[in-house]
């Protein structure tokens, strides 16, 4: 694909245009995904467009026992990166940890912030795996490289939780601070490394977006906040943008995970951002920072951001665990009238799915909410799951949720949030679920399931 052209005075152009857009009373919200190399391409965290919405082709079971899985292939290692497939081979990350003893753990942990939420490991490999999609069979375990001495991560958290990205034959698999590898898609190959440093606290979280040629990573750690684009072919920087100023002193409420939303706003392609403080959009092209609103209090930002209309919702991270709903009207930074509203409970992990001008989202502890995205009012509340990290998936009119407990279900898609059935899978289900053709792909904590109709 070619590169998206730098305009000689982007912020006029801007303007200009999101006044012609509001003259007409706002233009629909348009994601730009990478384009797909097959009918069931699935190319990053959440789908090609962000969006964690299934073709309508796609008609997954909606119960299912053992006897409608497909295959079942156990993984090795630790990792709750989300499946991504293309070709008919599916990528997915991980690490195998050397366990520290309890005395190793303590020497690790002292003088660290926050030491009752993290534990350690003596040693990690990252692991870049590939699996057949019609088959199940492991094609590819890559050993890509180690971490002698790991910093501490948060026990829900693993040094494996970043989703991949595929672009043009090329998986990029991102570890966070522990670097970012560039593979051939079809031999595993090692194509580039980079390694952009920061300290997250709690271990990695945010995944790649691949636009236009460039690898888009998000580094928003406790001691620098940036982003930083890479060239896909050959991992050279071509840009890095510093993140808005942060009121909070200390650095663990600087950090966050979120991973970049692809959207067109005004004619502009832009990658919209949450973080703590600030939501911010910024050009794919050139990282320039677009616009920036500060929504208050808010840190360890993890869901991403969701496109309504000409408003992004998005969730404010811990402590208040609210929705907010921001609509962009000038560049730079907005003034208190872009906050159209907010909402609770939100999630502090999962990212919530739009569909028919509905927001459904399900927070950590369980509560399934259907909101109207234009008031921010909840129209429905169910309590239905608890310890819940995935993202859902809408296929086939339904809702797909699991949760940490090894629990799924399968849930009407409209404000009566139905609860269609529930499922027990084997182990705890961190990584959101993905679609297969007319199959569902589910990774649990220990292998990786293709669950059909049992035909």
């Amino acid at each position: 694909m070619q590169a998206h052209k730098t305009f000689c005075s982007p912020v006029r152009v801007f303007l200009a245009v999101l006044a012609a857009v509001l003259v007409v009373g706002g233009a629909p919200a348009v994601n730009h995904a990478q384009s797909a190399v097959d009918d069931t391409a699935w190319t990053q965290f959440r789908g090609n467009a962000g969006d964690a919405i299934a073709p309508a082709s796609c008609r997954p079971p909606t119960s299912w026992t053992e006897t409608g899985y497909r295959w079942r292939t156990p993984l090795p290692g630790k990792g709750w990166s989300s499946p991504v497939v293309a070709d008919g081979r599916i990528w997915m990350t991980s690490a195998v940890s050397t366990e520290a003893s309890e005395e190793e753990i303590k020497q690790k942990l002292a003088g660290v912030q926050m030491p009752h939420i993290k534990t350690a490991s003596a040693s990690i490999e990252f692991h870049a795996l590939c699996v057949q999609a019609d088959s199940g069979q492991l094609l590819h375990d890559i050993v890509l490289g180690t971490a002698a001495d790991p910093q501490p991560v948060n026990p829900m958290n693993s040094y494996a939780s970043p989703t991949p990205a595929l672009a043009d034959g090329r998986v990029i698999c991102h570890f966070g601070n522990y670097g970012t590898w560039c593979l051939d898609a079809k031999s595993g190959t090692i194509e580039w490394h980079r390694e952009f440093v920061v300290d997250y606290s709690v271990g990695p979280g945010s995944s790649p977006v691949i636009v236009d040629q460039r690898v888009v990573l998000v580094c928003d750690g406790t001691d620098q906040q940036y982003i930083v684009a890479v060239d896909l072919n050959s991992g050279k920087e071509v840009w890095k943008t510093d993140r808005p100023p942060i009121r909070a002193g200390n650095g663990e409420f600087r950090k966050a995970y979120s991973t970049p939303l692809l959207t067109e706003l005004a004619g502009q392609k832009q990658l919209v951002i949450p973080g703590a403080q600030w939501i911010a959009g910024y050009s794919p092209a050139s990282g320039e920072e677009l616009w920036r609103a500060d929504f208050g209090p808010g840190y360890s930002v993890t869901p991403m951001a969701t496109r309504f209309r000409d408003s992004f919702v998005f969730a404010s991270g811990y402590d208040l665990k609210e929705f907010v709903s921001v609509r962009p009207t000038q560049s730079g930074e907005q003034t208190e009238s872009a906050i159209e509203w907010r909402a609770r409970p939100a999630s502090a992990m999962s990212t919530p799915v739009l569909a028919d001008d509905r927001l459904y989202s399900i927070s950590d502890d369980g509560v399934m909410i259907c909101l109207d995205p234009a008031s921010g009012k909840i129209l429905k509340r169910v309590r239905a799951l608890a310890n819940v990290s995935a993202s859902p998936l809408l296929a086939g009119g339904h809702l797909y949720f699991f949760s940490r407990d090894g629990v799924g279900i399968v849930v009407k898609c409209n404000p009566e949030l139905e609860i269609m059935s529930e499922v027990k899978m084997d182990a705890p289900v961190y990584a959101s679920p993905i679609p297969l053709g007319n199959d569902l792909l589910v990774r649990t904590a220990t292998e990786l399931i293709r669950i059909g109709d049992g035909n």
